[in-house]
């Protein structure tokens, strides 16, 4: 006969599994001031929703000269975006103030690699083990020349690239210069019939209209590192050296080269016209300009331009090196899919976008060679930015110098814009007021 078996010992079927449930729609707000970047950073939300289509990106572009006030009160009033793109110079006090997300834990859960990014990317954006943003992009700086005005001036472009510059005399440099400034007539500065008072077009102009402020990253920092100098010993220092005989020296060269031999630019000009437009109107041989405005340069000039490196000085060639990161706002109600937008950001996927559309550097050195060749393809050598990052020797020094990090920073520009911007016009002597503005910068670390 067949067993009896109490109903309790039969096993019953096995339930149907539970699916899943649909996460919840999400609204992601990424914040950017460059214009120019917003097609590629697109192209890489289109890639990251079709991944996570619960999931809404949304770029919030704002002009550099009111993006930083805006996310200053978007942050005061609670209404900050999820993301933005964030910048060395404001890193301190938006870390002190408490409004950065530590990305140290996610990347340690995560096991991201932040070593596959290009040289001192990853860890610029750390501080006593708390990570403050993920790699987005670096930029050097470079020479950007009219190619018709070389031409015309008879110079050709390959020596450009083994200039000399010294602060006593400019060196080769200076002597570039001289030729290059011509008059209404068709005189160089060289030739003794030149006149000074009709100059159709200088040798050099310089990047933005305030000298450079603190930093002078386009316009003379290079130099002035090239001189010895040096900004502070260390990320997160309290103390500058503006007082540095080397830096002196670099912006007396560069008082005498605007105000006494006219081969520059007035100051005044670049003041009313940003040293940019007289460039790109054809009044200007030279630039000194960063990676991120290669496409202007590329695009939008009604002549050809070429690159070339920084000239070099007596402690050799120097570019300042930047990099630009994502930082997650500490107060986002939506940082897990805050932080996977980041990692995207930071991907291959998105990292070969942004190198394809050529506005940036990517932090990715695969992003990079889609860049160059991005500009192969066009005939364009960009090369003079890249040069900076080789391999070098044993014991050969760097030929890049990073932005300089400190609290204090806003203060420190109030201080040294308006000395700089005096230096340039020639109404302050250097050597006069740079230690006394010094003091001044470095009291701010003392109260």
């Amino acid at each position: 006969p067949t067993p009896f078996v109490l109903p309790s010992a039969v096993e019953p079927p096995a339930p149907t599994p539970t699916p899943d449930p649909e996460p919840e729609p999400v609204r992601l707000r990424y914040a950017m001031w460059d214009a120019n970047q917003v097609p590629a950073y697109a192209a890489c939300a289109e890639q990251f929703m079709a991944q996570h289509p619960h999931i809404t990106l949304e770029i919030e572009q704002t002009e550099e000269a009111l993006y930083w006030d805006k996310l200053a009160a978007d942050m005061a009033a609670g209404t900050a975006p999820d993301v933005f793109v964030n910048h060395l110079m404001h890193l301190s006090d938006l870390a002190g103030a408490g409004q950065l997300l530590d990305l140290e834990p996610l990347v340690q859960r995560d096991h991201v690699d932040d070593k596959l990014y290009i040289g001192r990317l990853a860890r610029m954006w750390m501080r006593a083990g708390v990570r403050y943003g993920w790699p987005k992009d670096w930029d050097t700086i470079a020479l950007v020349y009219n190619r018709d005005l070389m031409n015309a001036a008879g110079v050709p472009t390959s020596s450009l690239n083994e200039l000399t510059w010294n602060p006593i005399d400019g060196g080769a440099f200076e002597t570039l210069l001289a030729r290059l400034t011509v008059d209404g007539a068709g005189n160089n500065a060289l030739n003794p019939d030149f006149n000074p008072a009709d100059v159709a077009s200088h040798g050099l102009t310089m990047a933005g209209n305030d000298g450079g402020g603190a930093y002078g990253q386009t316009q003379w920092s290079g130099l002035a590192v090239s001189n010895g100098f040096r900004f502070t010993d260390f990320m997160f220092a309290d103390y500058y050296h503006y007082d540095d005989p080397a830096l002196s020296e670099t912006l007396d060269w560069y008082q005498r080269l605007i105000n006494e031999r006219g081969y520059h630019t007035p100051f005044d000009e670049v003041i009313a016209r940003d040293g940019r437009q007289v460039f790109l109107d054809g009044e200007a041989a030279l630039i000194a300009d960063g990676s991120w405005m290669i496409s202007t340069y590329v695009n939008e000039t009604p002549f050809a331009v070429g690159f070339a490196p920084l000239p070099s000085g007596p402690h050799g060639r120097k570019s300042m090196f930047n990099g630009l990161a994502d930082s997650i706002w500490s107060s986002s109600a939506n940082p897990e899919e805050a932080w996977t937008w980041v990692k995207h950001l930071g991907s291959v996927d998105c990292q070969l976008l942004v190198g394809e559309h050529g506005v940036v550097f990517p932090a990715l050195q695969s992003g990079v060679e889609r860049m160059l060749a991005h500009y192969d393809e066009r005939g364009v050598d960009i090369r003079a930015y890249t040069e900076y990052l080789a391999e070098r020797s044993p014991g050969e020094p760097e030929s890049t110098f990073l932005f300089p990090v400190t609290e204090q920073t806003m203060e420190v520009i109030a201080i040294m814009q308006p000395v700089i911007e005096s230096i340039l016009d020639g109404t302050a002597d250097p050597a006069s007021v740079l230690p006394v503005a010094n003091e001044r910068v470095n009291a701010l670390f003392r109260d």
